[in-house]
């Protein structure tokens, strides 16, 4: 078997994993929803059927488990693309969805609507505009840098990204210790314990409008691996495609940010991951990362709500998981790009 076939049928493989993650899924909590009664609640909302289900169940199912199932697959696939697609772009192994300041400029934003006891949706809306805001900055200040521009774009977001976690201090430490602390505090942890209908129907579009063209450049980004004169001489736009996958990859990190909290880790470890399985090429690579980000944070998130009568919020999770798995990466054969 050649390696464009073992490649498909590792992306064939995964996308079934995710599948039956999905219905586990379903399966798993304090009012768990089997897949006879999931099947026939769907069902009957486009056919007639006698109900053998719980009003529970259906409440349960499209209340809870299925806003919370879905934003989790949504999540881990983009901050898992967005982290394969700046590795590509930035030539670094090291970048990740927060490199040019995303997630900082979503917890500031998060930070000040709760300071100002604003609404969850007012919350998601204001992290993921700071979130936006926050990487405009970054290129913009970058423009204004001597030198290379991918370099003076890094150094911007590490210099916009310290000013607005500073800001996010101050705002804690302004805080209500009673009330509003505990809640920023929880926030910046990660968490997609309180999911809503509400939160898919915000990020589903901005997701959408950035997850499809990353997957429509695949071969252009490897093009851009091969450096600028390469992607010439190829006929590649390569400054042009470099910020459509920069504006794409901070669009689907802002709507991930905004509605799931600080989750590290995973746009760093999962394109790693997806390298070993089939490989630098991101006709394949892309894909891949995208389904093992999808099953990976579904599987930390029935982890996170299901280990303990506490859940745990994903953001401790993923760093006790990915921080030991990226040490095994490097350490296995001394390179890990």
């Amino acid at each position: 078997m050649n390696q464009t076939k073992k490649n498909n049928l590792i992306v064939l493989s995964l996308g079934i994993i995710l599948i039956f993650s999905i219905i586990i899924s379903f399966w798993i909590g304090r009012y768990p929803v089997y897949t006879k009664e999931l099947l026939g609640i769907l069902f009957s909302k486009i056919i007639p059927i006698d109900q053998f289900w719980t009003d529970t169940m259906e409440t349960v199912l499209f209340n809870i488990r299925l806003p919370r199932i879905a934003l989790a697959c949504l999540v881990g696939c983009c901050l898992s693309g967005a982290g394969a697609a700046y590795q590509g772009v930035f030539q670094n192994p090291m970048a990740a969805p927060d490199i040019l300041g995303a997630s900082a400029g979503a917890a500031f934003g998060a930070a000040l609507a709760i300071l100002n006891y604003q609404s969850s949706y007012m919350i998601t809306f204001s992290a993921f505009f700071f979130s936006l805001v926050t990487v405009a900055l970054v290129y913009f200040v970058s423009k204004k840098a001597k030198g290379s521009g991918i370099l003076g774009l890094i150094l911007s977001g590490i210099m916009v990204s310290s000013l607005f976690s500073a800001g996010t201090s101050f705002i804690k430490l302004v805080a209500d210790p009673n009330e509003q602390l505990p809640a920023i505090t929880y926030w910046l942890m990660g968490s997609l314990s309180g999911a809503k209908n509400s939160d898919v129907s915000f990020v589903i579009i901005p997701m959408a409008i950035g997850l499809i063209p990353l997957l429509l450049l695949r071969w252009r980004m490897n093009v851009l691996t091969m450096g600028d004169d390469e992607a010439r001489t190829m006929g590649v736009n390569s400054n042009q495609v470099r910020i459509i996958v920069i504006v794409c990859s901070t669009l689907i990190t802002a709507a991930s940010v905004s509605v799931s909290g600080m989750i590290g880790w995973v746009g760093l470890v999962i394109p790693h991951l997806a390298r070993k399985l089939v490989g630098n090429n991101y006709n394949h690579l892309m894909p891949t990362s995208m389904l093992l980000g999808a099953i990976f944070l579904l599987i930390v998130d029935n982890v996170s709500k299901n280990l303990f009568s506490t859940e745990i919020p994903l953001g401790i999770l993923t760093a006790f998981i990915g921080a030991p798995f990226f040490l095994y990466l490097i350490t296995r054969k001394g390179d890990i790009y």
